[in-house]
């Protein structure tokens, strides 16, 4: 959204790259956090930490040099881009302890999954407007609806455990909050499109990727672990959708 055309393959590349990194930074940071409720939940059981695989030491190590390199993708940027980016850390680290406090750890990982919204406007323009605001907010919001769903694999676990998340809030009312978080999020995205003036092709494709949600929450059942996972892996397509929409939408 943030410029005509075809996006640079360049810039998709870093994108592509410091996506990953930071993504890998998040589950690392989260593993030390969890490590000591991880084996008590089948689904996290293997990982390497609680295993043993991974000391704390090379875990920490490992991670020193996932934020380097995340630093390194970053620094090809403009200094307010630089800053905004490194703003979101302290949601990365904040995130894994919400779930001993809050039945909504979800929120805070909203806040930060969807933070690259704002870094990807901010790297064409030095700056932030509406549009990419209400971009990041739609993403919020899209992310209280999947990891709400994600969140009904483990919440067996989490009961015994002692640790909280959307899923055990809203329980049996599950599917009536979800479709509210991906009905806000629409809503949301096509205000941010509006305020940048895509034209028909993205109102298309946003008409897919809803179509795409009512799907996941139709055939939604949160007492089957599989049937959840699979609805939460849907949304890499819901992602494309929207990219491709917006896409479509500047080459018209």
């Amino acid at each position: 959204m943030a410029s005509p055309g075809w996006p640079s393959p360049f810039y998709i590349l870093l994108f592509g790259i410091g996506a990953l990194i930071m993504r890998g930074a998040g589950c690392t940071i989260n593993d030390l956090a969890d490590r000591d409720f991880d084996g008590k939940v089948a689904r996290t059981a293997t990982r390497p930490i609680v295993r043993g695989d991974v000391s704390i030491f090379q875990a920490f190590l490992f991670l020193g040099m996932q934020l380097g390199l995340g630093l390194v993708i970053l620094l090809q940027f403009n200094t307010f881009t630089i800053w905004l980016g490194i703003s979101s850390l302290w949601l990365i680290v904040l995130y894994p302890f919400m779930k001993r406090i809050t039945y909504w750890p979800q929120a805070c990982l909203g806040l930060a999954f969807n933070w690259g919204a704002l870094v990807g406007w901010a790297t064409l323009n030095g700056e932030l407007n509406l549009a990419p605001i209400m971009m990041y907010a739609g993403g919020f919001f899209w992310t209280l609806g999947y990891d709400t769903i994600y969140a009904h694999q483990d919440k067996s676990d989490d009961v015994i455990i002692g640790v909280k998340s959307t899923a055990l809030k809203f329980g049996a009312h599950s599917k009536f909050w979800i479709s509210s978080f991906y009905a806000i999020s629409l809503c949301l995205i096509c205000i941010s499109a509006s305020i940048v003036d895509l034209a028909w092709p993205f109102y298309v494709g946003i008409t897919i990727c809803a179509l795409q949600l009512a799907w996941q929450v139709k055939t939604l059942d949160i007492d089957d672990p599989k049937n959840c996972l699979k609805r939460f892996k849907s949304n890499r397509d819901f992602g494309l959708i929207l990219f491709a929409s917006i896409i479509a939408a500047h080459l018209i």
